[in-house]
């Protein structure tokens, strides 16, 4: 028996600069599980995020995106984030003068109701507690956002605000991207305890690597060419890229 799908994506067209780049994609992602999206270079995964996330970057011009039912295609980035879209980012931004903690804060209470808000020291508790879940340095809890940290620095900065916002569809931007093998090793491991400990979390990864797989172990693996999901399925994909390329998926 098969999960109700937490987002789905009907027939998704969109443009970025007036370029056509999805060309019909069809996705369901249920709730509960982890999915990866490969691809080679230029096949619109990481535009297939932004359309997901409401980039103004790209225009959707045909198809729906549907989160727990509710057509989501239209609204706005923000009211996204409320309903639970969260998108770690492949190159996170520095903002000097804005206090991690304090931006964190304010995010995870703009999802709650006035008496279920926290305040600036019951939520530095609770932020320090995660921190220390997952492994991390709390130092990171008094810099300004991402401003001075290293590549792993700032991805494990993304892990734990998907960690303390926990949004109902998070998706990872090629994290793994510019990681050596120890920052990897760190960032996926504090991912596969989030993922223990919220169960009910939808992951959709991004990744060129095969070599995540060596840390993390998802229920189902999804290529894209050409603007399109060409095939979903198990650990058998990543077998036949492995050995024949991407060039198997051709139409």
């Amino acid at each position: 028996m098969t999960n109700k799908p937490m987002l789905k994506i009907v027939n998704l067209h969109a443009t970025v600069e007036g370029n056509t780049i999805l060309q019909g994609v069809n996705l369901e992602l249920e709730s509960g599980r982890i999915n990866v999206l490969m691809g080679p270079n230029g096949s619109g995964k990481s535009t297939l995020a932004k359309a997901i996330t409401g980039h103004p970057a790209c225009e959707i011009t045909q198809g729906s995106i549907l989160l727990n039912d509710e057509d989501i295609t239209d609204l706005e980035p923000n009211l996204r984030a409320l309903k639970g879209i969260f998108l770690a980012f492949q190159y996170p931004t520095e903002v000097p003068g804005v206090n991690f903690s304090n931006f964190l804060r304010m995010a995870f209470n703009a999802r709650r109701d006035e008496k279920n808000r926290l305040g600036v020291f019951e939520f530095r508790k609770m932020l320090r507690q995660k921190a220390e879940e997952l492994g991390m340095e709390v130092s990171m809890l008094d810099r300004n956002l991402n401003e001075g940290l290293s590549g792993g620095e700032k991805k494990k900065s993304e892990i734990l605000q998907l960690a303390v916002l926990n949004p109902e569809v998070a998706i990872l931007d090629e994290t793994d991207s510019g990681l050596d093998i120890d920052a990897l090793r760190e960032v996926f491991s504090a991912l596969t305890k989030l993922v223990k400990q919220n169960p009910k979390m939808t992951l959709l990864i991004i990744t060129h690597y095969e070599s995540i797989f060596d840390y993390i172990r998802p229920d189902a693996i999804h290529i894209m060419k050409k603007g399109k999901i060409e095939a979903s399925g198990g650990m058998e994909l990543v077998k036949k890229i492995l050995k024949h390329g991407y060039g198997k998926y051709e139409k």
